[in-house]
């Protein structure tokens, strides 16, 4: 069925390691005369595991897995934040990541600077920026919040100001990181419908949720992450009904 695809994202042998200190330490004084004496012991925790999958142009992808899984930190991989220990992520396309919105922000900026600082980061024009401006307030809907300093923000307003930046343009490969909970009801339901019409719009996303009814409303196909490699992957509904047994 997804042979006459496009292939859009490839994952390739991925695997990402980091190096945990093994001892427990309890002041800076311990850790540097532990270093000085070459007494630091490390281990390796492999968060991914020879990941491979590709992902089609326009589809939407669930990833699904226990607190621990791996989910966030291929999220990350795939965004080009973190660099595998092994394997190849191969992008056909530009990436919005929308994972730990608002991190771009600047606490002591408005929310009207922090459009533009965060548009600039995002790749976005000063131009088109000035153009998107109104919608971006508009979606926000944080009125004249907009020229307050954001470290007067709650989290609800900062994720809405971030989400309403990220979704000012349709992006080719959406990542998304449970964002659809955050956030006060009524806009909780204006994202996902947001959401909804980026998707339908051949938008390429990337979906991770706890919420398996989410996840089957939204998702063409599921990976099931658990300790760092793929369990199993396939159609939504098979993948999900095996995971909650």
């Amino acid at each position: 069925m997804m042979k006459h695809k496009k292939t859009i994202i490839q994952i390739a042998d991925v695997s990402m390691r980091f190096r945990m200190t093994d001892d427990r330490i309890m002041s800076l004084k311990e850790f540097v005369t532990k270093s000085l004496k070459g007494k630091i012991g490390h281990k390796d925790f492999w968060a991914l595991k020879h990941i491979s999958f590709d992902i089609y142009k326009g589809e939407v992808m669930g990833i699904i897995g226990r607190n621990g899984s791996g989910k966030s930190t291929l999220l990350k991989v795939i965004s080009g934040i973190l660099k595998p220990t092994q394997g190849n992520v191969t992008c056909h396309g530009n990436i919005v990541p929308m994972l730990e919105l608002g991190s771009g922000f600047d606490q002591d900026l408005t929310g009207r600077e922090n459009i533009f600082l965060n548009g600039a980061i995002l790749g976005y024009s000063e131009e088109f920026l000035n153009q998107k401006y109104e919608e971006i307030l508009a979606f926000s809907e944080l009125g004249e919040f907009i020229d307050v300093p954001i470290r007067n923000y709650s989290s609800g307003m900062m994720m809405r100001l971030a989400f309403s930046v990220a979704t000012v343009v349709n992006p080719q490969i959406l990542i998304v990181d449970e964002i659809l909970a955050v956030g006060d009801e009524a806009f909780q339901a204006k994202s996902r419908a947001r959401m909804m019409e980026l998707m339908s719009g051949g938008t390429t996303v990337l979906f991770v949720s706890h919420d398996l009814n989410q996840i089957k409303d939204m998702c063409d196909r599921v990976i099931w992450l658990d300790h760092g490699e793929i369990k199993m992957q396939g159609k939504t509904a098979e993948v999900c009904e095996q995971y909650v047994l």
